[in-house]
């Protein structure tokens, strides 16, 4: 079993210097994972990925639940998506209608690199269709967090969402189809 593993099996039993010890274990990863997801942010963002680091941390480590992770990738997966909700409500609260705040057609899905929107409105217009997605299919929803959020080739994704790096390419595509057509209704909505 690996340093972390075993952490996050002690920070899961309550240990209480468990958490405070995983941290240097990880840190460099997590600050590798912001660092990419925030180099695609607006320049004058809030946030810088060190915030965004510890924000993720203290969101999957602190409070008063004690979380299981299976593993090291279940870690990561959730940090991926940490990040992703911390960066959602920071686009939420900049975009409200009283800040200017609309929806407008995205065109950044015809990339083959998996790059989330550095525009706040396509975060948002890319959260609300990821919602509608997880719904349908849940699967697809997980594989596009884990390649915008984190940054993951569609092979490295693969074991994560429990797929052969073949049908997590075919899987991909058929999100980017689906959030595709899902954004553009949602973009365009009829007069």
């Amino acid at each position: 079993m690996s340093d972390v593993t075993r952490l996050l099996d002690a920070a899961a039993a309550g240990e209480p210097h468990a958490a405070a010890d995983l941290l240097p274990l990880v840190y460099a990863e997590l600050r590798g994972l912001a660092a990419a997801r925030m180099a695609g942010e607006r320049p004058d963002h809030t946030l810088n990925p060190t915030a965004l680091v510890h924000e993720a941390y203290l969101r999957l480590v602190g409070g008063d639940t004690p979380r299981n992770w299976d593993g090291r990738g279940h870690f990561f997966a959730a940090a991926a998506e940490a990040m992703r909700r911390i960066l959602v409500e920071a686009a939420r609260r900049r975009s409200r209608l009283k800040h200017g705040g609309g929806l407008r057609r995205v065109d950044w899905l015809d990339e083959e690199v998996a790059a989330a929107p550095q525009d706040d409105e396509q975060l948002l217009l890319l959260d609300e269709a990821l919602t509608r997605l997880a719904a349908a299919r849940p699967q697809a929803a997980r594989l596009v967090q884990l390649r915008f959020f984190s940054g993951l080739t569609a092979e490295e994704a693969a074991p994560v969402v429990g797929l052969a790096p073949r049908s997590a390419r075919r899987l991909w595509a058929y999100a980017r189809a689906w959030l595709r057509r899902d954004m553009g209704r949602a973009a365009d909505p009829p007069p």
